[in-house]
């Protein structure tokens, strides 16, 4: 299949400007326009690895970002990013396309796959199980799941736990990797040399915000899912020790509807696929300041679950 890195940077600007770049991650493929250079540089950064297809090709979503036309466009720039031809949310600056595409594609995919269950949560996988990471922005899931990534653990996704509704299973979303603020320099340093941002945007409605592609093994793994094995609920605390608390399966529940996007949707089925989600899974709350002592603490628990089970 061809990959992204295989087009050359004028059909890439091609596709975009015409028929729309069909960009393939996980079981979703967006359409994609947009004659803002920064898109096209950001796109060719981030997903090189990751399959595209021809123009005859079915797109699950149809999305551009394209400069706003008027005045505006010689005074103060801005950006629209459209789902369908119509406008979403409201304008962003300029310099902030990237950004705004990565946000844009998640908003497709919370408001309306709803063949899945949908969290807000980071997934990674380690020995055939998955660790489900819900939480707010600011508690540090984005950042403990990027120090994981490092570590070995597979990347499901950063932002956005797929539930498959009939088998349980977590589905793979292999995108770009979303860190905020002080998290960047975190990691530069936890990670060293092999950490690259493709982009760092600053001024944005979360500050300063960058952008790295997802590790190889993820997108080449992408058909691969993966089933239940621990749902920890994240906080950063400054100072503070890498603790790791139980949680009754009651209390995980409730925290596991607090984070879902469409759990009304799905209703009894949702409420099923969570109650299976916390019975295949050691639940669990988790609160950390130091990277090395989270990503340590990690390890034990995925070396200890890996013993548990051979020795049944």
């Amino acid at each position: 299949m061809l990959r992204l890195a295989s087009l050359t940077h004028e059909e890439l600007v091609r596709r975009l400007s015409c028929d729309g770049l069909r960009l393939r991650t996980g079981p979703l493929v967006f359409c994609i326009r947009s004659k803002v250079a920064d898109v096209a540089r950001g796109l060719a950064a981030l997903y090189g690895e990751h399959p595209v297809l021809g123009a005859e090709e079915f797109a699950d979503f149809h999305i551009s970002v394209d400069r706003v036309a008027g005045l505006r466009r010689w005074l103060r720039p801005q950006l629209a990013f459209r789902v369908d031809g119509e406008n979403s949310f409201a304008p962003l600056p300029g310099g902030q396309g990237l950004p705004m595409l990565e946000w844009g594609m998640n908003w497709c995919v919370s408001g309306a796959c709803h063949q899945y269950l949908i969290l807000h949560a980071a997934v990674l996988e380690r020995n055939g199980r998955a660790l489900v990471m819900p939480a707010p922005s600011g508690s540090g899931k984005s950042t403990l799941c990027a120090a994981l990534l490092f570590r070995g653990w597979r990347l499901l996704s950063d932002e956005l736990a797929l539930i498959d509704l009939q088998s349980g299973q977590l589905i793979p979303l292999p995108r770009a990797v979303s860190l905020k603020n002080a998290s960047i320099e975190v990691l530069r340093q936890f990670a060293g040399p092999a950490l690259q941002f493709a982009s760092i945007v600053h001024d944005t409605s979360k500050g300063v915000v960058g952008h790295f592609k997802p590790p190889l093994e993820a997108v080449q793994r992408a058909d691969e899912p993966a089933q239940p094995g621990w749902v920890i609920f994240p906080r950063y605390v400054a100072e503070a020790p890498a603790v790791l608390a139980p949680l009754s399966p009651g209390q995980c529940l409730m925290r596991l509807i607090e984070n879902a996007f469409n759990y009304n949707v799905h209703q009894r089925a949702g409420f099923e696929a969570l109650a299976d989600l916390v019975a295949g899974s050691s639940c669990h709350e988790f609160s950390y300041s130091s990277l090395d002592e989270a990503v340590a603490l990690f390890e034990r628990l995925a070396t200890a679950d890996l013993v548990d089970r051979s020795a049944q």
